[in-house]
């Protein structure tokens, strides 16, 4: 079947734009003018994944992207404007899965969604022990759930997978490189960027103190590790 995505941008040309790029791959397409639009159009049928302009009337996407991450936990990619950094850092902390800097050749915009779509798969882990536990965070491998002690704990498909590359390598150093290859792939081994954001919201959902965490440590200059437990 094919994937649906939905479209947010208050430009007409970017709207045609995107939607004649992606209908020509063999994708589904429905569109919204703006962040409000957006938010009815996702509650009203199923989408697999979102593109989202930041600069709207009524509700932008920041709002838009808040307001279904109350919710859902869709894969977003931010669409922003060429140096706007800080844009795109809000959109990721705010959630967003990926971000794509106009103008873009259709070329990048694909890959952006085809990598973003396959991340959304969450990974089998079948042939190991269903359930992990690192202090006070588990993980239930078999319905890919986490929790924090008692209260169970909301990620994205992408954040979900960074935290299995910690959790399968316990005590190992890993860096910045092979996260940003085996998570997002190979083309993203240089943004460390979305690493950092993602690492920041992972701290903030699994660590009782995200500024001295137990989970996800630093080693600075090396990498991130998940440090095994001390007997």
């Amino acid at each position: 079947m094919a994937k649906r995505v939905l479209i947010v941008d208050d430009e007409p040309r970017y709207l045609r734009l995107l939607e004649a790029n992606l209908r020509t791959e063999g994708y589904e397409v429905v569109t919204a003018q703006d962040g409000q639009q957006a938010v009815d159009v996702f509650s009203s049928q199923p989408i697999d994944l979102i593109l989202l302009d930041i600069m709207m009337p009524r509700l932008d996407g920041f709002g838009a992207t808040q307001r279904i991450r109350e919710f859902s936990s869709v894969p977003i990619i931010i669409l922003t404007a060429k140096g706007e950094e800080q844009d795109r850092v809000r959109g990721l902390d705010l959630g967003a899965d990926d971000y794509l800097v106009k103008p873009f050749s259709a070329t990048e915009l694909l890959a952006r969604v085809r990598a973003v779509l396959r991340r959304a798969q969450l990974p089998s882990e079948s042939g190991q022990a269903r359930f992990f536990t690192h202090d006070n965070l588990r993980i239930d491998f078999a319905r890919a759930e986490v929790w924090r002690g008692e209260q169970d704990v909301s990620l994205s498909a992408t954040e979900y997978r960074l935290l299995l590359q910690f959790a399968h390598n316990l005590g190992k150093i890993l860096t910045s490189e092979e996260l940003l290859t085996s998570v997002w792939g190979p083309e993203y081994k240089a943004d460390k960027e979305i690493l950092w954001v993602s690492i920041a919201r992972l701290r903030q959902k699994l660590e009782d103190d995200p500024h001295n965490p137990r989970h996800i440590v630093t080693r600075s200059g090396l990498g991130y590790l998940m440090p095994p437990l001390e007997n």
